[in-house]
């Protein structure tokens, strides 16, 4: 049975670097980017090939010879970022930039480059890691009205969604495209209520990874239902 293979960002910490280590002890190949080399050196392991890439920049040669043209399984676009929630008038407007270059152009970009190598794969996927803050539908009925979230974490969320949906509609019948909110963890970027483990989240992504739910675009909790767009 041939080795499954997962390009997954943000691997260094949090869920990233949990899904990564649970992966490899399901016997994936995983190809894990991270950005510096204490990072890499921390999540090497049987399974794992650690890659330098920034997902602010272009796609590297590093991370193109570590898949070695081999089919990719799945990319799950899990590096963020968030933002300080501060009122309007204390808002700056690049934070909204800086929040969409990681978090919608950054998938764009590994998307791009190993669209190919998707492509190879018998039932290729797509994961965005979102956030049920970027439900356009659930924020404009106030949902979460009374949650301090940043401006530039909303709104990048959603053009992440959009992200999602416009990939799904390009590569209908050849590759799912599925945005996924992890539940609410227990990271530096989670909520003080938090109550879900990034070990916990890893292992229902990785149980998640095994669908055979064809519907493309997919909008997703680990915790249960799917989400309004």
């Amino acid at each position: 049975m041939t080795t499954r293979l997962a390009v997954v960002t943000g691997s260094s910490r949090g869920l990233g670097a949990a899904l990564t280590e649970h992966l490899a002890g399901q016997g994936w190949d995983v190809v894990a980017c991270v950005r510096t080399e204490s990072a890499a050196m921390a999540i090497k392991r049987a399974g794992v090939e650690p890659v330098l890439q920034d997902v602010r920049a272009p796609v590297n040669e590093a991370l193109v010879a570590a898949v070695r043209g081999r089919p990719v399984d799945v990319l799950v676009n899990n590096a963020g970022t968030g933002a300080p929630a501060r009122p309007l008038e204390d808002c700056d407007p690049r934070m909204i930039l800086d929040a969409v270059d990681v978090n919608v152009a950054g998938p764009m970009r590994l998307t791009q480059a190993l669209l190919p190598m998707l492509l190879a794969a018998p039932a290729p996927l797509i994961i965005n890691v979102s956030s049920r803050l970027g439900s356009l539908a659930a924020q404009a009925a106030g949902d979460f009205a009374g949650w301090r979230t940043s401006y530039a974490y909303r709104i990048s969320e959603a053009a992440q969604n959009m992200l999602t949906v416009a990939l799904a509609q390009e590569l209908a019948g050849r590759v799912r495209c599925w945005a996924v909110h992890p539940g609410s963890l227990t990271t530096a970027m989670g909520r003080g209520d938090a109550d879900t483990s990034p070990h916990e989240a890893a292992v229902r992504l990785g149980q998640l990874l095994d669908s055979s739910d064809t519907t493309s675009p997919r909008y997703l909790s680990l915790e249960g239902a799917d989400l309004r767009w």
